[in-house]
Formats: structure tokens, C-alpha cells, sequence
């Protein structure tokens, strides 16, 4: 028990520390001019790259990567934090009363008498009760409409696609998926052969909704697929360029198209 005190007490320490860093580095007696002039809409690019940074580290599987990562992340809640306290809006005491609070209130299996034996079940009281907190229409389209303002198109995509399946909005095998597909991927064509640029798209718009509904059936998450694709490309690039050794341009397709599936069959590898 000692140990566990030792250790809650050195975790509240550094946390302190934390604060009493970015409290210093936000005092316009001695501060950081850059950590001075920052709001908090300037740090909304930095608080999305770090969340990034953090997944990425995750899938890498680098614990110490991860513990760096999360640290930088940490930094964007407490600077937030500090700007808001020198604003006279709210403090850190707040936040983190205020998640604490959440947490409770959201775990009524857990804090209180409900009962939830499945996730399904802890899912549905969450959504219930943060409807009622939120005082949200319980119409399945408002809901809907929340992501599209809340996150990128293609995480909001298989949100939305996985909230109207629940709600009944759903195939009746993986086989109607695909028939899908096939039709949209025809729709689209025709609009790429004679059609306006809006109708383009809003047909590939249709024709990416489909493919994040494959994933969901398959059970891929479509954003990491998609970052793993944009790195694969990034390194056989790389290895494509030292292969070359002279500017890309200098290379016709052909060559350039053979140093690819060089770099493509090396990579491969080691996936």
C-alpha cells in the first residue's frame, strides 16, 4: 500500500511540475515570447497534430514513443488550460473535476445502481445520458449531424455509418455491400464521362461513404488504413529516390515505373 501512495504521490508531483513549467513559460516576467503570444486558437493546429502523433505512435507499438506522445498531448491540456486561467475562464481544477464528474455520471453501472451487463448496454446508457446532459434532439439525424461538425470526413463517415446501422439502417449480409459498391462505382464513372464537376463529387462522396461501410463490416478502421497507405507510398518514394540517384524527372515512366515495383517488393517484406 505504501508503494501505491509513493507512487500517486510522485505522479501528483510531476504533474505540479507540469503546471509550474507552463505557468512560468506563460509569465510575462521572464517567460517564452512564442508560449506568450500563443491563444487558444493558435494551438488548435497542435492539439490535432499531437493527438495524431499519439496514434501513430500507438500503432508503432513504441511504448517509449507513446509515453513521449502522450506527454506532448498532456502539454496542449495544460496549456489550454493556462490560457484560460489568465483569462478568467476556467482552470485546469476544472477540467479535470469536470471529466471526473463526467466519468461518474456516464457509469451509472459502475457509480450507481443501473445495471449493464454487455458493452452494447454501456454504450446505449452512455449515449442516453450524455443526450440528456447535452439536451439533444433523440432524433438519429441530429445525432448524425454532430460529427460531421465535430470530426474529419472519414473518421465522421464511419461514425455515421455505424450509428444508422444500429439503428436498423443496415444490410442483410456483406454481399449487399459489395452489390453496393458495384453501383456506385458505375454511377460514378458515367459521372466522370459527362457529368459536372458536383455531380463527380457527390458520386465519389457515395462511392467512399460504401467503402467505409466495407471496412466497418470488415472491421478495418478506414483512417488507419489510409495513414498506412500514405506511409507505404512515402517509403517506396524514399527507396525510388536512392535508387535513381539523380532528379525523378530525368526517368521516363517506364524506368521510373520499374524502380517502383523494386521499392513495392522490398517494402513488402517487412510488413
Amino acid at each position: 500500500m505504501s508503494e501505491l501512495n509513493n507512487s500517486k504521490t510522485a505522479t501528483l508531483e510531476a504533474l505540479q511540475q507540469l503546471i509550474d513549467v507552463v505557468s512560468k513559460l506563460r509569465s510575462p516576467d521572464g517567460g517564452c515570447p512564442w508560449d506568450l503570444a500563443q491563444t487558444q486558437a493558435t494551438l488548435t493546429p497542435y492539439v490535432i497534430e499531437e493527438a495524431y502523433e499519439v496514434v501513430e505512435a500507438i500503432a508503432s507499438g513504441n511504448q517509449k514513443a507513446i509515453a513521449e506522445e502522450l506527454g506532448d498531448l498532456l502539454l496542449q491540456v495544460v496549456l489550454q488550460s493556462q490560457i484560460a486561467t489568465e483569462e478568467n475562464k476556467f482552470s485546469l481544477l476544472e477540467v479535470v473535476e469536470g471529466i471526473s464528474q463526467k466519468l461518474i455520471r456516464r457509469h451509472p453501472h459502475v457509480f450507481g445502481e443501473v445495471e449493464a451487463t454487455s458493452i452494447e448496454q454501456v454504450k446505449q446508457n452512455w449515449e442516453e445520458i450524455k443526450a440528456t446532459e447535452k439536451g439533444e434532439s433523440t432524433q438519429l439525424s441530429s445525432k448524425l449531424s454532430s460529427y460531421t461538425r465535430t470530426f474529419p470526413p472519414l473518421l465522421a463517415g464511419m461514425k455515421i455509418s455505424q450509428k444508422a446501422a444500429l439503428a436498423g439502417f443496415e444490410w442483410e449480409n456483406v454481399d449487399g455491400v459489395w452489390d453496393k459498391f458495384e453501383e456506385e462505382l458505375g454511377e460514378f464513372t458515367r459521372a466522370i464521362a459527362q457529368e459536372s464537376i458536383e455531380r463527380q463529387q457527390a458520386e465519389l462522396g457515395d462511392l467512399l461513404f460504401v467503402l467505409i461501410n466495407l471496412a466497418r463490416w470488415y472491421k478495418i478502421d478506414p483512417s488507419l488504413a489510409l495513414q498506412g497507405t500514405n506511409q507505404r507510398f512515402i517509403q517506396r518514394l524514399s527507396h525510388v529516390e536512392t535508387l535513381a540517384g539523380r532528379p525523378l524527372s530525368d526517368y521516363t515512366l517506364e524506368e521510373l515505373e520499374t524502380m517502383w515495383q523494386k521499392a513495392k517488393a522490398t517494402i513488402a517484406k517487412d510488413i
